[in-house]
């Protein structure tokens, strides 16, 4: 291949590429939006054709754009009109005779309490209920992002057991559930928002800093203040300022506000 053919060949792969890294994020969030808005579409379409039916077939009423629009608006409402119902006190009390009916129906119940469960963990604002945490995945050695959704005994010997949820990268709607002794969980300091992050980009996202705590099942010591740990800093500091640190430096997140210090050397 003459060099003219290969710098061709080089420009056009790195342009490609540099296409797919920008383009990339708004592509699958167009894939996203464009999934919700036709689950809304098809749950409200068939009420919309049944308000469109008085009118003749070629009026603008049953155009299939308007259709599409009309049921979006048509559930978007809908949702609002169930929020603000429950949030009365009779409303509540209604959806609650609803709720105690589904449980009388078999398979139903599980169902509907299983996803029911899953959504409000995932919209609680109680970072105690959803918390980051690093388990040996999926051999000893190699951590891997969890989140714990849930602790339960052993029946034998009491220990405590933590259900941690292990998205797969790029694709988290697919995950492993897996039981672990509470003590081989590793609690991080991780937002949700962060983990989904560093998920959805094989890692090219993370925060420069990661707080690998340790102390389950609770993020605060008996004071309650942060307990602190040990933490991985990645060191940007230029060296024209006098600075001559590694680019990975070990320090102390000393918790209670204090942030972190550099980790004390050996013999110290």
């Amino acid at each position: 291949m003459n060099p003219e053919s290969s710098r061709i060949l080089h420009s056009l792969q790195r342009n490609i590429v540099r296409g797919v890294i920008t383009a990339g994020p708004l592509f699958i969030t167009w894939l996203v939006f464009t999934f919700i808005l036709g689950v809304l579409a098809n749950a409200g379409l068939p009420l919309v054709k049944l308000l469109g039916m008085p009118f003749p077939a070629d009026s603008w009423v049953n155009h299939a754009w308007l259709q599409y629009g009309l049921s979006v608006l048509l559930m978007i409402a809908l949702f609002y009109a169930i929020g603000r119902v429950t949030s009365e006190v009779v409303g509540r009390q209604a959806f609650a005779l609803f709720e105690a009916s589904l449980e009388r129906l078999p398979l139903v119940n599980k169902i509907y309490g299983s996803v029911r469960q899953l959504i409000e963990t995932l919209a609680s604002k109680n970072q105690a209920g959803q918390r980051v945490v690093l388990i040996d995945f999926p051999i000893a050695g190699q951590k891997s992002i969890g989140f714990l959704t849930h602790t339960i005994a052993d029946a034998a010997t009491g220990a405590p057991l933590a259900a941690v949820l292990v998205p797969q990268a790029i694709n988290p709607s697919s995950a492993y559930l897996q039981f672990v002794p509470m003590e081989n969980v590793t609690e991080t300091d991780l937002t949700m928002e962060q983990a989904m992050s560093m998920l959805l980009t094989g890692g090219a996202v993370c925060p420069d800093v990661m707080c690998l705590s340790g102390h389950l099942p609770s993020s605060k010591n008996a004071e309650g203040s942060d307990p602190g740990g040990t933490c991985l800093v990645k060191d940007e500091r230029p060296a024209a300022a006098g600075y001559n640190a590694p680019e990975r430096a070990e320090r102390t997140y000393m918790g209670g506000g204090h942030g972190y210090v550099p980790a004390p050397e050996s013999g110290q």
